[in-house]
Order: C-alpha cells, then sequence, then structure tokens
C-alpha cells in the first residue's frame, strides 16, 4: 500500500514498513554499500530476535504499552518448550519475549523514565506518527520515535551510551543521516524544522542512559548523504539496474599498519624529538 503526503498518527508499524516510499534506512544502504544491497534487502527482509526486543521496547517506553507481548518462562529458545508457545503468540498477534529478556526491557524502561531529561522526552509526546512527503517525484517517509512540540526524540537501546562511542558508531550505523532525514520530513510536513535527540540506554546493568544531538555539520553532512542516495536510486529507476562494487581498485593499508609493519621491520622514520 502506498501512502499521500501527510502524517498519519495511525498506522501499524507492518503497514509503514512496507510502503514503498524511501525510508531512513534504504537512504543510509544506497549511500553506504550497493544498490545490490538495498534491493536483495528489500526483496529477502530477515526477522531476528533482536528486532522483537527492540519493537517491546519501544512500545514500553514510547506507549507505555505491554499488551502486545506474551512472555514465555523458559532457559532458552531450543526445543518446543520454546516454539509451541512462542508460535501461539505470533499467531494471537503477540510478541513471545523469555522472561529474562521481559526483564531486560523493564529494567531499560525504569532507566529511561528515571532519568530527568529523558522522562521528560518521552512524557506528552505523539508516539510513531509516519510521515510521507513527495521531494523531486519521490516519495520519502520517515517515523519519529518520539514527537514533542520543541523537538523529535529517538530511541536506542545499546551496548553501550557512552557519547564518546555513539560518536564513532553513530557514523557507522548512519545516525547523522537519520536525524537530518527526520528533521527534512517534519519539516516538508509541518514546515517547522526541529532539533533531533537522541535518547541512548545500555543493555546491561546498571542500564545508563545518554542523551545526545548533532551539531549542524554532522547533520549537513548527513543530508548531502542522503541526496547522495536519492542520485543512486533515481539512476537505478531509469536503468533498471542495481549494480553492486563497480571498479577495480589501486588500494594501500591504513597508516597504523604500515607504521607496525615498519617498527617490525626495523625501518627508522625521519621524526626527531627534541626536548
Amino acid at each position: 500500500m502506498t501512502h499521500s503526503p501527510g502524517i498519519y498518527p495511525n498506522i501499524r508499524s507492518k503497514d509503514y514498513h512496507a510502503d514503498p516510499a524511501l525510508g531512513s534506512t534504504s537512504l543510509k544502504t544506497l549511500a553506504s554499500r550497493t544498490p545490490a544491497h538495498w534491493k536483495w534487502e528489500r526483496e529477502h527482509p530477515v526477522h531476528k530476535d533482536i528486532y522483537d526486543l527492540g519493537t517491546v521496547t519501544h512500545s514500553l517506553i514510547l506507549e507505555g504499552d505491554d499488551s502486545g507481548v506474551q512472555v514465555i518462562d523458559v532457559p532458552d529458545k531450543r526445543g518446543n518448550k520454546w516454539t509451541i508457545p512462542a508460535a501461539e503468540a505470533v499467531n494471537a498477534g503477540k510478541i513471545p519475549l523469555k522472561t529474562e529478556e521481559w526483564e531486560l526491557v523493564k529494567a531499560m524502561r525504569d532507566s529511561v523514565m528515571s532519568h530527568p531529561v529523558a522522562r521528560k522526552l518521552f512524557t506528552d509526546h505523539r508516539a510513531e506518527e509516519s510521515v510521507f512527503w513527495e521531494e523531486d517525484g519521490q516519495m520519502l517517509k520517515c517515523r519519529p520515535d518520539a514527537w514533542k512540540t520543541d523537538r523529535l526524540v529517538d530511541l536506542k537501546t545499546a551496548v553501550t551510551a557512552d557519547p564518546r562511542d555513539f560518536s564513532k558508531n553513530g557514523f557507522k550505523l548512519g545516525y547523522y543521516q537519520s536525524a537530518a532525514h527526520y528533521q527534512d520530513g517534519v519539516l516538508a510536513a509541518t514546515g517547522e524544522k526541529l532539533p533531533f535527540t537522541f535518547v541512548n540506554v545500555e543493555k546491561s546493568p546498571p542500564y545508563l542512559v545518554s542523551i545526545v544531538e548533532y551539531d549542524e555539520e554532522a547533520l549537513h553532512l548527513g543530508r548531502q548523504m542522503n541526496s547522495h542516495a536519492k542520485d543512486v536510486y533515481r539512476r537505478c529507476i531509469e536503468t533498471g539496474e542495481y549494480p553492486g562494487y563497480q571498479h577495480a581498485e589501486l588500494i594501500t593499508l591504513p597508516i597504523w599498519a604500515i607504521y607496525q609493519a615498519e617498527e617490525i621491520l626495523g625501518i627508522p622514520r625521519d621524526i626527531e624529538v627534541t626536548y
């Protein structure tokens, strides 16, 4: 199903993802990987247990809703003790979780909601409203986790919530592109450019929380990467081709590897140290 430009408060997650409009994940794949990767992943969606954990965490923190969860008290997910009740839960439209997983979700919820700033960001917000807009003939979409009157908020669960690690991991995962894309979508739909804030919570005790925002330089780079992704997609549509890696390239070693090899070989470097 395709949606016309606008803001949709009550679209189910699976219907949002089924719409062919380009979302943040597609733009990140097209910009940093290849069209071949994008086409394969679009045609062969993969479901992972970690996705279910994230869905439940979002539902509990963003909406206070645990109605979509079926907790199964088993030590692991092997054998009929898991597969049979899990299948029954899925058939009933619920997400099955082990008791241990459910306790983890509640612990992350408690940590986020006990953080004075994070609690305010996830209070009196509009949760997971879907936005569709058109840009140069291409339909785009985004689905902010939380929409406040003065900002957009994204919830991330992570191994570490350390802001120093977020800077590195956020680049690798394209979060700077996501932030720019969501800002632009809401701007297109409302005429208002809102700040974009990430709330990160760790998936292990003590479930620490951090709150970060990208500076304008990072957001500008994210928009450039998104524009590149849209150009790549347009070429694919025009040609009907979704190429992989294109060229034979001359490569070199990273500078740290060169230094390490030279040290092993005893090759002196022309570095003068003075005191």
